[in-house]
């Protein structure tokens, strides 16, 4: 379906919130509290199922939302991630020794080129992606592994070579220019 430009604005969308099953709720709560700083902002019962509401942002009610429920027979999460956008990465470098000190696991510092990002997963498997747009675009799929214990400037020189042997490498600037003339076009 094409919309012309206002209709577009007036149809367009932000993410709000995620909500996920969960095995052990006070387990799960208390690593997301841990690892990402996040707050409880309410909780109770609803269909029979416990429910909390955590939020880092004290304009949204929650971000994400944990709930009772998950077999304990389910092995396979079928989230494949929940990623979070962070400003720099002194952000970053915060949130993955959050990570670590609430015992995520299988933690995994990669590059994308366009992005650096800290991938682990929580205590029952569902996979966290915290991460930070670069100012490069280069074509994806691309991950890279990236040394944390590295100053920001050699991290950062990486994440740019990395970028550049990209065929399409370009500034993000170039690329969302790209992207806004694809999504709407001229009339």
């Amino acid at each position: 379906m094409c919309f012309n430009n206002k209709n577009r604005q007036d149809s367009a969308f932000s993410f709000s919130h995620v909500g996920i099953f969960v095995k052990d709720i006070a387990r799960m709560t208390q690593f997301y509290q841990q690892a990402l700083q996040l707050f409880i902002t309410d909780k109770g019962v609803i269909g029979g199922k416990d429910i909390v509401f955590l939020s880092q942002d004290p304009e949204e009610h929650h971000q994400l939302a944990l709930v009772s429920g998950r077999p304990e027979d389910v092995t396979f999460s079928v989230i494949n991630q929940i990623s979070l956008r962070v400003q720099d990465l002194s952000a970053l470098r915060n949130y993955y020794e959050s990570l670590k000190a609430a015992g995520a696991e299988r933690m995994d510092p990669s590059t994308h080129g366009n992005s650096v990002s800290v991938y682990s997963f929580d205590p029952e498997g569902n996979r966290i992606e915290v991460f930070m747009d670069t100012e490069w675009y280069c074509d994806q799929p691309l991950k890279a592994p990236i040394d944390f214990t590295q100053n920001d400037a050699s991290i950062m020189q990486q994440v740019k070579e990395i970028a550049q042997a990209s065929p399409k490498f370009m500034p993000r600037s170039e690329w969302v220019k790209q992207m806004h003339d694809l999504m709407n076009p001229k009339d």
